[in-house]
């Protein structure tokens, strides 16, 4: 199988391709330079495995949620190559990449000295704005790759559900609201992973499972998730504001 990924909604950008369970990875933290290296990072991977758009089975992006122009980066550029390469689309939470990136991540040793279960869960939180967080939360199951529980929702620290299980609290969320949070969760978090980002190598894996599950969509329903439709708004009322 082959399939290719993009990854835009936050100050990384990457992309990763995955060849018959191998991937490979670019990758760069370069906060507002997603326009400029997608496409050559995509270029890139299909140049070095010798393979066109209509050689791929299926195209991955990370849907959101996320920076408002982050997120359309990648849809857009996805919805491009599938267009042209009649290609189906896999959408992948930008929150289940962050959790998949932290366990990818969190060393063999450092579960143990944690004593974390053998599915261990991380408590996902990306900084929403206007006193809010993006929140899911994911567990590792036996392949490595993460599963949601619960439902994804944009709250205030102080509203979210969580399942009564011991984790990690992941995400730039846990750098705005870590007190409120800790509260919340009453005991079930005692670590927390700031500075993890989402990658495209998660995003790749994550839609190859969810393409062999059947969960592709035809190119024209490949939509970003904001979860909140205000924050959208806002975006597009401060770009109609600068055009006057």
């Amino acid at each position: 199988m082959k399939v290719l990924a993009v990854e835009t909604s936050t100050d990384a950008c990457s992309a990763a391709l995955f060849i018959d369970g191998v991937v490979t990875e670019r990758f760069e933290l370069t906060p507002k330079e997603h326009t400029r290296l997608i496409l050559p990072m995509i270029d890139n991977l299909m140049s070095e495995a010798g393979l066109r758009p209509q050689q791929l089975d299926a195209l991955a992006f990370s849907c959101g949620p996320g920076s408002f122009t982050g997120v359309r980066i990648a849809t857009g550029v996805i919805q491009g190559i599938a267009l042209g390469a009649d290609l189906p689309v896999v959408p992948v939470s930008t929150l289940a990449a962050i959790a998949l990136s932290f366990f990818d991540a969190y060393a063999p040793e450092q579960r143990v000295q944690d004593n974390f279960a053998i599915n261990p869960v991380a408590y996902t939180a990306m900084d929403a704005r206007m006193g809010e967080i993006f929140w899911g939360v994911y567990q590792q199951d036996e392949t490595g790759l993460v599963n949601l529980l619960g439902k994804k929702a944009v709250t205030p620290a102080v509203g979210i559900e969580f399942p009564e299980l011991i984790g990690v609290g992941v995400g730039s969320g846990w750098g705005v609201y870590k007190d409120e949070l800790l509260s919340r969760l009453n005991g079930l978090v005692d670590r927390c992973e700031v500075n993890h980002l989402p990658r495209a190598s998660a995003i790749v894996r994550l839609g190859v499972r969810d393409f062999e599950k059947g969960l592709a969509v035809p190119v024209e329903q490949a939509m970003p998730v904001y979860l909140r439709d205000k924050v959208a708004q806002n975006e597009v009322e401060r770009q109609a504001q600068k055009q006057k």
